[in-house]
């Protein structure tokens, strides 16, 4: 064979290679990231966020994917951890290479994972992180779920109008926990009542008794708790055992406050909740699939706004028709602010946080969450 003949076989495969690459897109996929608590305290939460992934995820390819290519989520765990979620964040971007990533379940893990995509001009999706310091992330960082100036003034007010006047206050110590103690006390010695006791607790303990004795010598109206996973437990046992459940017990996101304690240390609590569902038509339809798919109900509200933050993020793709992180960076400016899913209406700020959010009033009823 002579070396013209080669060179113009080898080229002729080149240029086949690419008209295929080109002309048939469908069979690459499009990437895009998740870190989430899928073990420690909060694992039941996290693993009902990757469910909503899933479903996010299972939808869009059933109508033919993200800009005609088929949409993967990996899903990295943090369990719980800063450490372990900027490990899986460098993991996702340096050897995933993902343009997206959305996550975690915790302001103190969402806070230094989102800083670390934004300075590196990737886009970041807050679904469940609620302390005011997401709203200083950056300007690629988005979020689905409103942030602790918003709940806590909702609280504030729902523990106002039920007539506590003189509560106690109680939460982890943490990035979120601080932020509700001090957007709870702004907002409630705004309408006249007083904190007149505070513990911010350091998790995992074994044991909270100290704590909750010390709170309750300022004989408060009411005790007002944030608090999730084994944290929670131990609480909500001990507090029961001491007989401080003779008291009223409000709970801000009750539904992880009593998540995973036996019912008879949580009935008769009250509080607040996001609401996963501001779209009653669209979120019967996911509460059936979710059931048909993993046989239980939705196990907490954040598996919708894990699922509204892979809707977003796949609109972002189809308006750029591309994943490349520029493209969606210009992008997210344009859809993101009024994007609408299962949790509505987003109606971002200049910050890119909502300016709204629909919240619940419960009550805890044989170990669940119901209107009140």
């Amino acid at each position: 064979m002579n070396t013209r003949f080669r060179r113009n076989l080898v080229l002729s495969a080149i240029t086949s290679m690419t008209i295929l690459s080109v002309t048939h897109p469908a069979f690459a996929d499009i990437k895009l990231g998740a870190i989430l608590p899928l073990t420690g305290t909060s694992a039941s939460i996290g693993e009902d966020q990757r469910r909503g992934i899933e479903l996010a995820v299972e939808d869009l390819n059933a109508k033919g994917g993200v800009a005609g290519q088929k949409l993967d989520v990996v899903v990295e765990d943090s369990a719980g951890s800063p450490v372990t979620g900027l490990n899986a964040v460098r993991k996702l971007t340096q050897v995933d290479k993902v343009p997206l990533v959305v996550g975690d379940f915790s302001s103190s893990v969402t806070i230094p994972i989102g800083q670390f995509l934004v300075k590196n001009n990737l886009v970041h999706i807050n679904i469940s992180g609620t302390s005011a310091d997401i709203r200083k992330i950056g300007k690629s960082s988005y979020s689905v779920i409103g942030l602790d100036d918003l709940s806590a003034r909702f609280s504030a007010e729902d523990v106002w109008k039920l007539g506590y006047h003189k509560v106690a206050f109680i939460a982890p110590d943490g990035a979120y926990g601080q932020g509700m103690a001090q957007q709870f006390k702004q907002a409630f010695e705004k309408l006249g009542g007083k904190v007149v006791a505070k513990v911010l607790y350091a998790s995992g303990q074994p044991s909270y008794r100290r704590e909750l004795e010390q709170i309750s010598r300022a004989k408060p109206d009411a005790y007002i708790y944030t608090t999730y996973g084994q944290d929670a437990i131990v609480l909500n046992r001990e507090a029961w055992e001491l007989g401080l459940s003779h008291t009223p017990w409000y709970g801000m996101y009750l539904t992880m406050a009593i998540a995973d304690s036996p019912a008879q240390y949580t009935n008769g609590q009250i509080g607040m909740e996001v609401s996963g569902m501001a779209k009653k038509t669209e979120g019967q339809s996911y509460s059936e699939n979710y059931q048909k798919r993993f046989h239980e109900k939705p196990r907490s509200v954040y598996g919708s706004y894990a699922y509204d933050s892979i809707m977003l993020a796949a609109a972002a793709i189809n308006k750029a028709q591309s994943a490349s992180p520029a493209a969606l960076i210009a992008a997210m400016k344009t859809v993101a602010p009024q994007f609408t899913g299962l949790t509505g209406t987003l109606n971002l700020d200049a910050d890119n946080q909502r300016q709204s959010q629909p919240y619940l009033k419960v009550k805890a009823l044989d170990g669940q969450p119901v209107a009140r």
